[in-house]
C-alpha cells in the first residue's frame, strides 16, 4: 500500500499495522460493541421502502471456530430486506438461546413503523410484545413446532377464502406462491395479531414437485399489509440467508476458517457482513465478482470505504 492510500486512511508508513497486529487486535475487541457501532452506521445509511423498513432476524453458526474445548459462535443478525445490509449482529450462547437474544437484539432498534420477520423458532407472546410495544409490527411463522397453533390454523376455513397467485420462473425451476388472508380470530392471543394467512408455494424443479404450506400471523392490519405485501414480505426473509448466510459461507468460505481466538471469529463475522453491506449499498448483486474487482486495485476498497 502506497504513502498516500495510507494517507486516506489516516495512517502513516511507521504507523502501518501487519497481520500479526491484526490478529491480536480481533482478539481482543469487544465484538459487541463493534457490531453496535457498524450497525448504527449502516442504519443511517439505508432507507424505508413505502414508508416502512423491514428487517429479517435470523441465526448463523460460526462451524469453523469451534475448537476441542469451545463451541462454535452462534450469531443473531438483523437484515434490512430493502437494502440488504446487516444492521445489528449479537452473539448468544448456542442456538437454543437465540430466542431472547433476538429480543435484546431487537430491543437496541427504533422500531416505530418498521417491519420485524421471523421464522417459526420466534413465533412467541414476549416478541411480538416487545415489537409491537416499540410501535412496529411483526410477521411469524407457524410450523410443525407449534403444532396445536398450526393444526388450529389449518382449521380455518381457507376454501372460501379467495387466492392471490404469483409465479416466478428461472434457473431450472418453476415456482408458485398462492396466499389466501383472514381477518385474525379471537383464539389468537398474541398481542395486536391482525391477520392470519396461509401460503402455499408449489415449487417444480427437474420434473419433481413439492408443495409446502406455512401459516403467517400478523399485527399488521389489511390496510398495511394487502395479501400482495404480506407474500412479499415472507418471501423478503429469506434475503438473510441468501443474500448475507449464504455469500459468508461460500464467496467467504467461513466455514473453514482458522480465525478461533477470543473475540476474533465474531469480529470476522462482522467485518465480512460490513463488506457485503457496503457492496451492496454500492449497488452490487455479485459480491464474488466485487471482491475480485476491489481486490485488483487498492484504491477500489478504500474509495469504497471513504465514500460509503
Amino acid at each position: 500500500m502506497t504513502g498516500e492510500q495510507l494517507c486516506q486512511l489516516g495512517l502513516t508508513r511507521s504507523q502501518a499495522p501487519d497481520a500479526s497486529t491484526f490478529r491480536r487486535l480481533f482478539a481482543r475487541l469487544d465484538a459487541a460493541a463493534l457490531d453496535g457501532l457498524v450497525g448504527a452506521f449502516l442504519w443511517t445509511r439505508t432507507a424505508t421502502v413505502a414508508g416502512r423498513r423491514v428487517i429479517a432476524v435470523d441465526g448463523k453458526t460460526v462451524r469453523g471456530a469451534r475448537t476441542a474445548t469451545t463451541v462454535a459462535p452462534h450469531l443473531v443478525a438483523a437484515f434490512d430486506h430493502g437494502s440488504g445490509t446487516v444492521l445489528g449482529q449479537l452473539a448468544t450462547a448456542a442456538k437454543s438461546n437465540e430466542i431472547p437474544t433476538v429480543r435484546t437484539l431487537l430491543a437496541t432498534f427504533d422500531l416505530t413503523g418498521v417491519v420485524v420477520t421471523l421464522d417459526a423458532m420466534h413465533t412467541q407472546t414476549d416478541t411480538a410484545e416487545l415489537i409491537t410495544s416499540g410501535g412496529g409490527d411483526y410477521v411469524f411463522t407457524v410450523k410443525n413446532n407449534q403444532p396445536s397453533l398450526y393444526a388450529a390454523c389449518k382449521r380455518l376455513p381457507w376454501r372460501d377464502v379467495p387466492a392471490h397467485t404469483s409465479l416466478e420462473a428461472g434457473h431450472g425451476r418453476r415456482a408458485r406462491r398462492t396466499i389466501k388472508v383472514l381477518t385474525a380470530p379471537a383464539w389468537i392471543t398474541f398481542r395486536s395479531a391482525a391477520q392470519v394467512a396461509q401460503i402455499r408455494r408449489t415449487t417444480t424443479r427437474a420434473g419433481k414437485t413439492t408443495v409446502e404450506v406455512v401459516y403467517v400471523i400478523t399485527s399488521a392490519h389489511h390496510i398495511a399489509a394487502p395479501p400482495a405485501a404480506l407474500a412479499a414480505w415472507v418471501q423478503g426473509h429469506c434475503g438473510i440467508e441468501n443474500r448475507t448466510h449464504w455469500v459468508r459461507d461460500v464467496v467467504y468460505d467461513e466455514d473453514r476458517s482458522q480465525v478461533r481466538t477470543g473475540n476474533a471469529p465474531q469480529v470476522m463475522a462482522t467485518l465480512r457482513n460490513t463488506a457485503i453491506s457496503l457492496l451492496r449499498l454500492a449497488g452490487v448483486t455479485n459480491i464474488a465478482a466485487a471482491l475480485r474487482h476491489h481486490a485488483r486495485e487498492p484504491d477500489r476498497p478504500i474509495n469504497l470505504l471513504l465514500t460509503s
